[in-house]
């Protein structure tokens, strides 16, 4: 899913959760008059102010008239290239998402048709948002494509003057003090200071599973070798900060107490490493470069576009 979907997903959540809460009057009727014609086709007043409302119950701020004719003006832009493109996002698909948000919010597809009426910004005014920017994020993501260079071409740009990419190999060991669930509140403290105790004992982890027989209810898991960017992220920072060799900080889990022993480590450097690091600044940095190409590809729409004030 791109960035574009994510944040389709956040901004119709949270506007959902704010109808629910701040059902209006039913809107007046409202008489329509075409505003801005872009590329021949006709935002009408009616657009905007429907636009308004949906702003308003996102809470966004500013001139909300003069936001919500921009974004009317962009979704027109946005669809017209998606079509242009080749993209057609269905009715089944826009009812199937319209039905999705109404059910996370526990509430059924009459329910939110009503909010939205009441709120003045009406269902079809949501679903055609919802279209636009299913459509666009498609758009989006295949201009990217078009422009982005390919993993492999990525990862031999890493490696050029024969310096490969480099980064830490771990090899761990993960010592589990078991707590049953129904022992919890009454064990708890206990098996963290015998957590304490084993961190001081263990030295190695040839001598681990010694050690830990010396206890009642501790396991010990042979976790083999991992690369520093396959750490889980909750274990990341207390594996870098152990150095070299030795224990982890220990942490509750939902299993009881654990800590990861570091039986030693290297620098490993090679496809696999390149192919993992390419991976993690792709993960770093993909929603913001999202973001950047889908503004410049608005700005580019926007200036070859024919738009007409009335």
């Amino acid at each position: 899913m791109t960035s574009i979907r994510k944040s389709l997903s956040g901004a119709i959540l949270a506007v959902v959760v704010a109808l629910a809460a701040q059902v209006a009057t039913t809107a007046p009727a409202l008489a329509a008059e075409v505003k801005y014609v872009v590329n021949s086709e006709p935002i009408t007043t009616i657009d905007i102010q429907r636009r308004v409302a949906l702003l308003r119950l996102m809470q966004r701020g500013g001139n909300l008239n003069q936001v919500a004719a921009d974004e009317m003006i962009n979704q027109a832009l946005r669809t017209q290239e998606a079509r242009r493109v080749g993209i057609n996002i269905g009715n089944q698909q826009v009812d199937q998402a319209y039905e999705r948000f109404a059910q996370s919010n526990n509430m059924s597809v009459r329910q939110m048709d009503g909010i939205l009426g009441q709120a003045g910004v009406t269902k079809e005014h949501f679903r055609e948002f919802i279209r636009a920017q299913m459509g666009w994020g498609q758009a989006v993501s295949r201009r990217a494509t078009a422009q982005g260079q390919s993993a492999q071409d990525a990862i031999r740009a890493m490696m050029q003057d024969g310096q490969k990419p480099s980064t830490t190999e771990y090899i761990l060991q993960q010592v589990i003090l078991v707590v049953p669930e129904r022992e919890r509140s009454s064990i708890l403290g206990r098996r963290k200071r015998e957590a304490q105790q084993l961190r001081g004992s263990m030295a190695s982890c040839d001598s681990s599973r010694e050690v830990a027989k010396t206890m009642i209810d501790v396991t010990v898991r042979d976790l083999g070798r991992v690369l520093e960017p396959e750490l889980p992220p909750e274990w990341a920072d207390p594996v870098k900060a152990a150095g070299t060799s030795g224990p982890t900080t220990a942490r509750e889990t939902e299993r009881g107490v654990e800590f990861l022993l570091i039986c030693s480590t290297r620098q490993a450097s090679d496809d696999r490493v390149a192919q993992l690091l390419f991976q993690q600044q792709q993960a770093q940095g993909g929603a913001s470069q999202q973001e950047e190409l889908s503004d410049t590809y608005t700005a580019e729409l926007r200036e070859r576009a024919q738009i007409a004030e009335r």
